[in-house]
């Protein structure tokens, strides 16, 4: 485990913040729902799923 030293050194942990970010945006759209919960569809859209997802089954090489 890595711990950040004491002395006011910052540690980035680019995955955590990005992380983070996606977090926020899904409480955001959350609350800009009026009736009920995100759907599966919106959670996709905000956290960009069908941009990390390939076009076809022959691009996962």
């Amino acid at each position: 485990m890595d711990v950040a030293p004491v002395g006011g050194t910052a540690v980035q942990d680019y995955v955590a913040l990005a992380e983070i970010e996606l977090c926020g945006e899904l409480i955001i759209a959350a609350s800009a729902v009026s009736e009920g919960r995100l759907s599966a569809d919106r959670i996709d859209e905000v956290l960009r799923v069908a941009e990390a997802l390939p076009e076809s089954p022959g691009d996962l090489h």
